[in-house]
């Protein structure tokens, strides 16, 4: 599966997008991975402090981590979890590996455009007569930080693929 089949099958298992088209997810789906590839061609500016910690695995969540005023907190059992995951599966990762991606991930979060995003969407919430209110595609920002952290982090293995394995989804 490529990371375009992957995005996709994340937009369909969102909730929101039970009666989107295939059609309307794949576009959805590449354009959010354009805007990661985009966002990891910009320079590194911000210096991000990084901690870490236990408590990222809990019941039916596994959590790498996360931003909190200005620190990411990488949860070492997720990376731990993570990594048993992938070699289960003959993937070759290392935990540094996975824990650059995360970190890559959480500052692809605080860098990305929310509303550039949704401008090249296209999504139309509502509409009165010639106003239109954009609407938000729930998943998209996780697939434009997901592909960030890839290009970033020089992970052999796509984290969206990493993350339909640790939901059983591969």
């Amino acid at each position: 599966m490529n990371d375009l089949e992957l995005a996709v099958g994340l937009l369909r298992d969102t909730p929101t997008h039970e009666n989107r088209t295939g059609e309307q997810l794949r576009s959805w789906a590449q354009t959010a991975l354009e805007y990661g590839d985009e966002l990891a061609e910009g320079p590194d500016v911000e210096t991000i402090h990084v901690i870490e910690r236990e408590g990222g695995v809990r019941k039916g969540e596994v959590l790498l981590a996360e931003h909190q005023r200005g620190t990411v907190i990488v949860y070492t059992d997720a990376l731990r979890r993570t990594e048993e995951v992938a070699r289960s599966r003959g993937w070759s990762v290392t935990r540094e590996s996975l824990r650059r991606a995360a970190v890559a991930h959480e500052v692809a979060h605080h860098r990305l455009d929310v509303r550039e995003l949704n401008r090249r969407l296209g999504h139309t919430a509502a509409r009165l007569g010639p106003f239109r209110l954009r609407g938000h595609v729930a998943g998209a920002d996780e697939i434009a930080a997901h592909r960030f952290a890839h290009r970033r982090s020089g992970l052999a293995v796509s984290p969206l693929l990493l993350t339909a394995a640790l939901a059983g989804r591969d």
